[in-house]
């Protein structure tokens, strides 16, 4: 087992990872009948792909470059109705700029080959924009 979800009432959920024991709280959004008082299931999703390719743009670039650390990503997304989805996510991925241009390319191709990029329906835009600027 990964993870134990349980139903708080109210339209939240309590999250252990089963390993760890880290947790977090979801909560339904406003505009579906949540206070939007903690990320929604469905931020989880868009937030997860961010995660994700920051994740394996670390590994793939290895330790002995420059680190990646101090990156980050900023996520947007969209949801759509009939039926209620996500449509799509927009992420804005914000890297050092010391980072040669070969090594630019080999990082972009990796986070789009992410395993939650391969893991989401293929009806889910994802629009990823790389700023080479920390």
């Amino acid at each position: 087992m990964t993870s134990k979800v349980e139903y708080k009432g109210g339209l939240r959920t309590r999250c252990t990872h089963l390993k760890s024991g880290d947790q977090f709280t979801t909560d339904a959004p406003v505009d579906n009948h949540g206070l939007g008082e903690a990320f929604s299931p469905t931020d989880t999703i868009a937030t997860g792909l961010a995660s994700c390719m920051l994740t394996m743009m670390g590994i793939r670039y290895g330790e002995e470059q420059p680190a990646l650390e101090g990156a980050y990503a900023e996520v947007t997304k969209h949801m759509a109705a009939n039926p209620r989805r996500i449509s799509r996510i927009e992420v804005d991925l914000y890297l050092p700029g010391g980072i040669s241009e070969k090594n630019q390319k080999l990082l972009e191709k990796t986070a789009r080959t992410c395993p939650v990029w391969f893991s989401l329906h293929e009806a889910i835009e994802k629009e990823i924009q790389f700023f080479w600027t920390l």
